[in-house]
């Protein structure tokens, strides 16, 4: 892998599609040296923070695409302090050793952004959206286009019904989503796994398991007490 010395980076690394498109982008442009993956991995259950995606299945995208894996590990309930400390604790060495540069999948979500840029300014580093912007149909389009596959593996269930999750991310998934859904999920509608890629050495084998549900209580940054409940399709390593 054709890598350039001179703007080490790291990859935001979630296993779904946002993030194996934009690393596509970064990896076709050749702008930048991405030395790692960093996924935050929900330490309870050893699945991938949000995904439920458990942490073999990781391991094999990253086989896959021929990167080191870093892992953050966050405890089941985590808080924002603690998040915080562990990604520092991340992100110093990755500074240490050079890295300037961190990749993101992010579309369209302002505040998310801020917050990122903001917090990686303490460790001197700059944020990078490949896919910025654009529209999440034609993100959608270029996707399928590139041979990239994809399941959903975790849906929101206050905004979505849970058949559709453990489903194939195709076209008629899209066709069926409800008008005030984004089809790319930007807003945290569902999740997904990317089990091939135009950069994977081979493609990712699983079956499918069951899908379960776990409900969520959370404060909003006002105080406001929410529920929210999850559903989460298991793909069994195969």
């Amino acid at each position: 892998m054709q890598r350039n010395p001179h703007k080490k980076a790291l990859m935001n690394w979630s296993g779904g599609k946002d993030s194996a498109l934009s690393l596509y982008h970064v990896l076709k442009e050749k702008n930048f040296d991405v030395q790692y993956l960093l996924t935050t991995v929900n330490n309870a259950f050893g699945r991938i923070s949000m995904h439920g995606v458990r942490e073999k299945l990781l391991d094999k995208q990253a086989e896959n695409i021929g990167l080191e894996l870093l892992k953050v590990r966050l405890s089941e309930t985590v808080s924002m302090e603690e998040y915080h400390a562990q990604m520092e604790s991340a992100l110093t060495p990755m500074v240490q050793k050079g890295i300037e540069y961190s990749i993101f999948g992010d579309i369209f979500l302002e505040d998310l952004r801020q917050h990122r840029e903001e917090r990686l300014t303490k460790f001197g580093m700059k944020g990078v959206f490949p896919i910025w912007k654009r529209p999440s149909l034609e993100l959608l389009a270029e996707f399928w286009d590139l041979g990239f596959k994809t399941i959903v593996v975790s849906v929101n269930g206050n905004v979505l019904d849970k058949s559709f999750c453990g489903r194939i991310l195709d076209r008629d998934f899209i066709k069926e989503l409800p008008t005030n859904i984004d089809p790319c999920g930007e807003n945290g509608e569902f999740h997904t796994f990317v089990y091939e890629a135009p950069y994977y050495k081979n493609s990712i084998n699983f079956e499918i398991g069951e899908t379960v549900d776990k409900t969520y209580n959370f404060k909003d940054a006002e105080g406001n007490e929410h529920i929210s409940t999850y559903y989460f399709t298991d793909l069994l390593p195969s």
